[in-house]
């Protein structure tokens, strides 16, 4: 019989992203962080001028933090104890935003900090890339972890059965994101993993 399958995603979920792109936008280029108007398109201001960091730039430095600056993420506090926990009744994933030449990097880059799960990269709505999972492990249950709210309301649509939980472990951020959970796309919303390992161990077994 196959086992359940867990699909989490990495950023703000296993490993800090916004803190260290914070810091290094501070450092390299003159760029301050704030999402304090939860917006995070008009969150970059550049400090000597004041003005806002177009959008396009802002992708342009988030695909340059990829490419040379992931060695300054670290594990979100209880990720590595909690995945551990999880295999020992799971098999586990992870599904995360990347152009897919950055997929050897990101799998190698969890390993290093002891998390050494098969990673499949996508871009935009996760729903598909979910169910293509799905059709590939046939799991006897599944439940998907993510910290952007549009990610669960994909896959609510597209895959309805499998359980969802909005986890977003960044303080900066998980005030100021949209909450799937009270959208009716996730499950729960918990975003700390001594909460999330219990409801997830539960939700494996109810």
């Amino acid at each position: 019989m196959s086992r359940p399958l867990v699909i989490s995603d990495c950023d703000e979920v296993l490993l800090y992203m916004v803190a260290p792109f914070r810091d290094w936008l501070a450092e390299q280029h003159g760029i301050d962080f704030d999402m304090g108007g939860g917006d995070f398109a008009r969150s970059l201001t550049y400090r000597d001028s004041g003005a806002k960091v177009e959008p396009a730039e802002i992708w342009r430095l988030l695909n340059r933090f990829f490419d040379d600056e992931m060695h300054r993420q670290s594990p979100v506090a209880g990720a590595i104890a909690a995945i551990a926990a999880l295999r020992e009744h799971a098999d586990l994933v992870v599904l995360t935003n990347l152009l897919d030449h950055r997929q050897q990097a990101r799998t190698r880059q969890l390993a290093e900090h002891g998390i050494d799960l098969r990673v499949f990269t996508n871009q935009g709505p996760k729903g598909p890339a979910l169910q293509a999972i799905l059709d590939e492990y046939r799991p006897s249950r599944a439940i998907f972890i993510d910290d952007l709210a549009q990610h669960h309301g994909s896959v609510a649509q597209v895959a309805p059965h499998v359980g969802r939980l909005h986890l977003c472990a960044e303080p900066m951020l998980a005030p100021h994101i949209d909450c799937a959970h009270r959208a009716g796309h996730a499950h729960a919303r918990i975003d700390s993993w001594s909460e999330a390992l219990p409801w997830l161990l539960g939700k494996l077994y109810d």
